[in-house]
């Protein structure tokens, strides 16, 4: 179970922004804290920036867990697996949530805006927040080499 002492790192674009802010509330009902990476508004942005960010933020150990929105949830994700150390994982349901982070213990979540309604995207983030890596065995092992073979 996630300690209520970690802090998320939470960024978006500007198709992203709504649900971030919505997101930002579901957090704080949860006594989950966060930052905020940006962006402020639903004024045109460019989300690079602001994915490197939450996953460096990530990657760094000084947020456990990212969660990133954009229209398709794409972009973001595409960026956010970029940086070393990062396993990001775009989800569409909350079972993809529970697997990403079982399974592939996945650290930063990715969100369509767009493809995702809001009631979906609350189980998905719970989901994520609240599943325990299977460490051990055969997802760990695999977990493991993810960064060893993209290094060499």
């Amino acid at each position: 179970m996630l300690k209520s002492t970690m802090v998320i790192a939470l960024g978006s674009d500007h198709a992203g922004y709504e649900v971030k802010e919505k997101i930002k509330t579901l957090l704080e009902s949860l006594h989950i804290q966060y930052k905020d990476f940006g962006t402020d508004s639903v004024d045109p942005c460019d989300y690079p920036r602001i994915a490197v960010d939450v996953a460096k933020a990530v990657a760094g150990s000084e947020y456990r867990y990212g969660i990133v929105i954009c229209g398709t949830g794409i972009g973001m994700d595409i960026v956010a697996n970029k940086i070393k150390g990062i396993r990001s994982a775009l989800c569409t349901s909350a079972k993809m949530a529970e697997k990403s982070r079982s399974h592939n213990n996945a650290n930063i979540l990715s969100l369509g805006s767009r493809e995702t309604d809001w009631q979906e995207i609350k189980k998905i983030v719970k989901t994520f927040l609240f599943t325990e890596f299977e460490s051990g065995g055969r997802h760990e092992r695999r977990v493991k080499q993810i960064h060893v073979l993209t290094d060499m």
